[in-house]
């Protein structure tokens, strides 16, 4: 009951710092691909993590409709959920709100201001701003009954939470491996929105900022974990 299960949707988008996380303070945790599929039930685990991926949470998918399922079960039993970029959509499509495309994608290292909301200090600390690195081309509402605790220029809405839950635009998990994993793969999508869009940065830059800005986000991420790890009762704060 004291193990974290974790939901992987594309091979190259693996738990990277959540991984580093949880086993570091010694949390168990598995890691299932949808490709091999996901459980059907949450029994035997304590909480939840989602990941990202490249699909749309709309797309007719059987794994999306299963992590949705999953998603519903740990709401019911409380038991903490946390999701990243896609995962976050998933959440919010679960509790009834509309994933689409967003205002704008972002690509790379964006700022994100803190919402005045009471969770906010909470989950996110009491910096006003931090620079978080995002991949994404669609974004969701807040659900009904969540509090949205960030914004971007170019997305307002980048998180929100519901009691112990919580839902991410951005990539929090993220480690240097991964970002070069990702910069590494030729991708069609991410090269016509880098000539569209300013928001979506080139892949030297993104590489540049990562020197930058990963440690503070990994410290945000130390945050994030701790308050969400805390409330499944498997670490204590």
């Amino acid at each position: 009951m004291n193990r974290v299960l974790i939901l992987q949707f594309m091979e190259i988008d693996g738990p990277a710092y959540l991984g580093t996380w949880l086993a570091r303070r010694g949390v168990p945790s598995e890691v299932h691909l949808a490709g091999d599929g996901f459980p059907a039930r949450l029994d035997g685990y304590a909480a939840l993590a989602l990941l990202g991926g490249g699909m749309s949470v709309n797309d007719d998918l059987p794994f999306l409709r299963t992590a949705e399922r999953l998603i519903d079960q740990a709401l019911q039993r409380d038991k903490p959920v946390l999701g990243h970029c896609l995962g976050g959509q998933l959440m919010a499509r679960t509790l009834g709100a509309q994933v689409a495309a967003s205002p704008a994608p972002e690509v790379g290292w964006h700022p994100m201001r803190c919402a005045e909301a009471p969770a906010v200090h909470d989950w996110f600390g009491s910096a006003p701003i931090h620079t978080v690195f995002h991949w994404h081309y669609e974004a969701f509402d807040v659900p009904a009954g969540a509090q949205l605790l960030a914004s971007s220029d170019a997305c307002p809405h980048q998180a929100f939470a519901i009691g112990p839950h919580l839902g991410l635009q951005f990539h929090v998990e993220v480690d240097a491996a991964k970002v070069n994993l990702w910069l590494s793969h030729h991708d069609d999508e991410y090269d016509q929105a880098q000539r569209e869009h300013p928001t979506v940065h080139r892949r030297e830059r993104i590489r540049h900022d990562t020197q930058q800005c990963l440690a503070a986000q990994m410290r945000l991420a130390d945050q994030i974990y701790a308050r969400w790890a805390s409330a499944a009762g498997l670490i204590s704060q």
